[in-house]
């Protein structure tokens, strides 16, 4: 295993040697030290230590790969020097980055830092692999978007009808206390897309509460649904979604703070960011976790994820995750 750098001045130092990024990648790919052609999977691979690349044994089309290939980072022609400390900011600053700091920071157009940023966003993404949630399970929505205050009077009534919530983005969460949150952008908060999402990633019987939203009552019969109402108290005993409002409250951070202005189209890719800096602030054991440690993870997630141009901007369908 090689040891990497533990603090983000180190990172800069440290991956300035394009050898040094090689190998770290290569470590981390490549757990057991056997590198597989991504085209056919043979580990009959020679390296190439001019052009810093494998060749596979094979005769196939693009038997000659490197790093990035099969990766968010594929095609990319920014170097690793650029894109492992990007990364390592997007894994570890609280709030996020915006493609602008990362366009002055490093010398990149801020089209490129968008794209870059929106392709690591996608190595972000929960699999899922850890199955249901159990245990004491919250769950809660909220909506997002602009202020009718702050609003030019045109644009107020372009953008929203009325009052309340009515031209917002909504996104619902279910947390599993002292675990992880799950959150994704809904199309409403009937019953429908609420419970769905409920059974979709909470196992049955476990201890279910949220707030007084008709839309979870059907619940009872599956879940130990409790509820707490807002409109009388916040926490009644173990009966609260203070969980969930705190992730609100980072969430909204970063996208009033950081970014400003979220198109709904790309709502769920800075979801998905927030998510995976909770889901990674603590240890197993409950220790917070360090720096180092969570942009390995997110190095961990890079293969096998790919985003063009064309899918990130709608142009094209993107290609379904392997």
């Amino acid at each position: 295993m090689v040891d990497g750098p533990k603090t983000l001045l180190e990172a800069v130092e440290y991956f300035k040697d394009q050898d040094h990024c090689l190998r770290y990648l290569a470590a981390k790919r490549w757990s057991d030290g056997i590198v597989r052609c991504p085209i056919c999977g043979s580990d009959k691979v020679g390296f190439l230590a001019k052009q810093r690349r494998w060749q596979c044994s094979n005769r196939h089309p693009l038997r000659q790969f490197s790093i990035k290939v099969g990766t968010i980072m594929e095609d990319s022609p920014i170097g690793l020097d650029k894109w492992l400390p990007v990364l390592w900011l997007i894994a570890n600053c609280r709030n996020g980055i915006s493609s602008w700091e990362i366009h002055r920071d490093l010398g990149v157009t801020q089209k490129t830092a968008w794209f870059m940023l929106h392709r690591i966003r996608l190595a972000m993404q929960d699999d899922q692999t850890g199955g249901k949630l159990g245990g004491e399970v919250e769950v809660d929505e909220t909506f997002i978007g602009g202020k009718a205050r702050n609003m030019h009077q045109d644009k107020r009534a372009e953008k929203i009808h009325g009052t309340g919530p009515e031209g917002k983005a909504i996104v619902a969460a279910v947390l599993q206390r002292k675990g992880k949150v799950r959150a994704k952008v809904v199309q409403n908060r009937r019953k429908k897309e609420l419970q769905n999402l409920v059974r979709d990633n909470v196992e049955p019987g476990c201890n279910l509460y949220s707030d007084a939203l008709k839309s979870y009552d059907e619940l009872k019969g599956e879940y130990a649904h409790q509820v707490i109402d807002h409109a009388e108290a916040y926490v009644n005993g173990q009966v609260h979604t203070n969980g969930c409002e705190n992730f609100w409250s980072l969430l909204k951070r970063g996208i009033n703070g950081t970014y400003i202005s979220v198109e709904p189209f790309h709502l769920f890719r800075y979801v998905d960011e927030q998510a995976f800096r909770f889901n990674h602030r603590k240890e197993a054991d409950g220790e917070r976790m360090d720096d180092a440690t969570r942009f390995s993870k997110l190095c961990n997630q890079m293969v096998g994820r790919r985003l063009t141009y064309k899918q990130l901007t709608g142009k094209e369908e993107q290609r379904p995750e392997a």
